[in-house]
C-alpha cells in the first residue's frame, strides 16, 4: 500500500509583515519519512515549522496537512529548550504530561500514554525525578516524551541534539531511528549538522536564499549543492559522504 501523504505545500510563500522570507516552496512528506531541514542560519528553517504549527499563516500558497493532522492534536512538536522556568520544581511525570494540553485523557489512558512516551525514550521508571535534576541528554528525551505522549503521527523537531555531548546526541539519535525505522513516525527535524544529516535522513529540505530544495538525500545532499550553500567540496551521498571537515551547528 503506498505511504500516505501527510503534509504537502505547493508554492508556499511565507513572512512576516511585508517581509518575505521563503517563496515558491515546495515539497511532499510522505508517512514513515525521516526529514533533515538544513540550511544556514536566517534561511526560513524555523518559518516553516511555525507554518506547519499553525503558528503563521501563508502569504500565498498553500501547506495542506493530512485529515487526521489538521487539528494538530497528532502532531508532536520538540523546541530546543523547554519552555518553563528552571527555577520551577517540576517532575518528569509533571513535565511530560504537558504534551497533553488540548487532548481529553482518562487517568488510566494518561498514565498510560505517560509510561509509554518514557518508554520510547529509554526513561521509564523516572517518573519522579525532577525534572532539572537530570542530565542535558535526559532532558532532551523528556523532551521528546512530551511530544509522544500526545501519540503523534508527525513529529516536528527544532534543533534536538544542539548542545548535547557527542555521546547524548547519539543516544537521542539511535532513539529517533528506533521511532522512525521501527515504528514508522515520520520525523521533520530542524538540524545543523550535515553528517547526521547523511547518515539518518531519508529526505532533506535544503534551504538557500528563501528557496528550499526538497527531496531524497542522495539527490539534494549532493557535491554541487553543497559546495555551493556552503562551500563544502565532497562526494554525493551515495557514494559515503567524508562530511568530518563540514561546517556544523554553530557555523551556519
Amino acid at each position: 500500500m503506498p505511504a500516505r501523504t501527510l503534509l504537502e505545500a505547493r508554492e508556499l510563500c511565507l513572512g512576516y509583515g511585508s517581509g518575505l522570507i521563503l517563496e515558491a516552496v515546495s515539497l511532499t512528506v510522505k508517512e514513515g519519512e525521516f526529514w533533515f531541514l538544513l540550511g544556514q542560519n536566517g534561511t526560513g528553517k524555523s518559518t516553516l515549522v511555525k507554518a506547519i504549527l499553525g503558528l503563521l499563516q501563508p502569504q500565498s500558497g498553500v501547506i495542506r496537512l493530512h485529515a487526521d493532522l489538521k487539528d494538530r492534536r497528532q502532531v508532536g512538536f520538540v523546541p530546543q529548550q523547554p519552555e518553563i522556568n528552571p527555577t520551577l520544581p517540576t517532575t518528569v511525570r509533571e513535565f511530560v504530561t504537558l504534551g497533553l494540553v488540548g487532548i481529553h485523557s482518562r487517568p488510566r489512558d494518561t498514565a498510560q500514554r505517560l509510561s509509554g512516551a518514557l518508554e520510547r525514550v529509554g526513561l521509564l521508571g523516572m517518573e519522579r525525578q525532577d525534572y532539572w535534576s537530570l542530565s542535558a541528554g535526559q532532558r532532551q528525551r523528556v523532551l521528546v516524551a512530551r511530544a509522544l505522549a500526545r501519540h503523534p503521527r508527525l513529529l516536528v523537531m527544532d534543533e534536538p541534539t544542539a548542545g548535547l555531548d557527542p555521546t547524548a546526541e547519539s543516544t537521542l539519535m539511535g532513539y529517533l531511528d528506533t521511532l522512525n525505522r521501527v515504528e514508522g513516525l515520520t520525523i521533520f527535524c530542524v538540524s545543523h549538522d550535515l553528517a547526521t544529516a547523511a547518515r539518518r535522513a531519508s529526505h532533506i529540505a535544503l534551504f538557500d536564499a528563501g528557496r528550499i530544495l526538497a527531496g531524497s538525500t542522495k539527490d539534494v545532499l549532493t557535491q554541487d549543492n553543497l559546495q555551493r550553500i556552503y562551500g563544502v567540496v565532497v562526494g554525493p551521498v551515495s557514494q559515503e559522504m567524508d562530511l568530518q571537515h563540514a561546517p556544523t551547528r554553530g557555523h551556519y
